[in-house]
C-alpha cells in the first residue's frame, strides 16, 4: 500500500514528462508545477466551506489548473519567443519554489498559531477517500493516477492531437511543412503536461500530506524525470517505472532499519538506472556507431546481391 500512495505522484508527474518528451519537449519543470498546484489545491481546502464532493472536485480542478497555467507559461514562451524550455522550466521550478516559501509566511496561508511554515489541515470534505480504510494512506489519487495514464495512452496512440504531438517531436519542420500548427502543440503538450503534473500536487496535499509546506513537491518532480526515461515516454511503461520507484522509496527505510544498508544505497540505483538508459546513445557517439546507416548499408547490400543475382 506504501509502495502505491508513494508511487501515485510518481506517476502522475511522470506522465506529465513523459508527454512533453513524444512532443521533443524537455519538461524539467514538474517541480515547479507540482507545487503551483498544490498552493491553489490547498488553499481551496482549507479556505473554503463546500459540501462534500464539491468541495472536493473543486481542490481537484484547482491544482490542474495550477499545474496547467504554469506549464502553459513555458509553452508560450517557448512557441512565442523560442526560450529554451529547459532554462524556463528550471527558473519557474525556483519561482514556485520561493513563491510558496512567501505565502508560508502569511496570514493567508500560515496556520493560526504556529510559527513554522505550514498551512491550516484540509478540511475533511476536500480530502481524498483512503481506499482501504483508515489503516493504509493509499487514497484516490492511484485511481486517478491509472486514469491519467488510460488518457494519456488514448491521446498519443487513438487521437488526433496526439498523432500531432508525435509528429512534432519528431521532426518540427516537417510537421510545420504538413500543414501542423508547431506553436499551438508546443503550448498545449506543456499545458498538458502541467495539469498532469497538478495531478501529483493534489495527491500531496488532498491525500498523503494533507497540509501544504515547503515540501509538498519533496524530489517527486526531479524524480519524475527519471520514471519516464525508464519507461521509454511510453504511458504505461511510465506507470510501471513509478511503481518500480515508488518501491525504492518505501522499502528504504525499513531497509535501512532491519538490515543497516544505507538508505543512500536507492540513490545509487536509480542514478544508475539513468547511467543505464544513457549508456546506449553515448557508446554509439563515441565509437562511432549508427544503427540506421548500418541498417541502411546492410540493405544496400542485399538489395544489389538480388540485382546481380537476378540479372545473372
Amino acid at each position: 500500500m506504501e509502495t502505491l500512495t508513494i508511487a501515485t505522484p510518481l506517476i502522475t508527474a511522470g506522465l506529465g514528462v513523459a508527454l512533453a518528451f513524444r512532443a521533443g519537449l524537455f519538461n524539467i519543470g514538474a517541480q515547479g508545477q507540482i507545487i503551483m498546484a498544490g498552493i491553489l489545491a490547498a488553499w481551496v481546502g482549507f479556505a473554503l466551506d463546500l459540501p462534500v464532493g464539491l468541495h472536493l472536485l473543486l481542490v481537484l480542478i484547482a491544482g490542474i489548473i495550477g499545474g496547467a497555467v504554469w506549464g502553459g507559461l513555458v509553452g508560450v514562451l517557448k512557441a512565442r519567443t523560442g526560450a529554451h524550455e529547459v532554462i524556463v522550466t528550471i527558473m519557474f521550478n525556483y519561482i514556485a519554489l520561493y513563491f510558496l516559501r512567501y505565502l508560508l509566511d502569511t496570514d493567508l496561508f500560515q496556520r493560526p498559531g504556529e510559527t513554522t511554515p505550514i498551512s491550516p489541515i484540509l478540511e475533511a470534505s476536500a480530502l481524498y477517500p483512503q481506499i482501504f480504510g483508515s489503516q493504509y494512506r493509499l487514497h484516490l489519487g492511484f485511481l486517478l493516477a491509472i486514469a491519467a495514464t488510460v488518457f494519456v495512452s488514448w491521446l498519443l496512440n487513438r487521437s488526433t492531437i496526439g498523432f500531432e504531438f508525435r509528429a512534432v517531436g519528431a521532426n518540427p519542420k516537417a510537421a510545420l511543412t504538413a500543414g501542423i500548427n508547431v506553436p499551438r502543440a508546443t503550448i498545449l503538450v506543456m499545458t498538458l503536461a502541467g495539469g498532469l503534473a497538478g495531478l501529483a500536487g493534489v495527491a500531496q496535499v488532498a491525500g498523503t500530506e494533507k497540509v501544504l509546506t515547503d515540501g509538498v513537491a519533496a524530489t517527486y518532480g526531479f524524480d519524475a524525470i527519471t520514471v519516464a526515461l525508464l519507461g521509454r515516454s511510453t504511458p504505461w511503461g511510465t506507470f510501471a517505472a513509478g511503481i518500480l520507484f515508488g518501491a525504492f522509496r518505501a522499502g528504504a527505510v525499513q531497509m535501512q532499519i532491519q538490515t543497516g544498508t544505507p538508505i543512500d544505497i536507492v540513490l545509487v540505483v536509480q542514478s544508475l538506472i539513468v547511467l543505464f538508459i544513457a549508456a546506449p546513445p553515448l557508446v554509439r557517439a563515441i565509437f562511432g556507431m549508427n544503427p540506421r546507416k548500418k541498417k541502411a548499408a546492410t540493405a544496400g547490400k542485399t538489395q544489389k546481391a538480388a540485382t546481380t543475382g537476378g540479372a545473372a
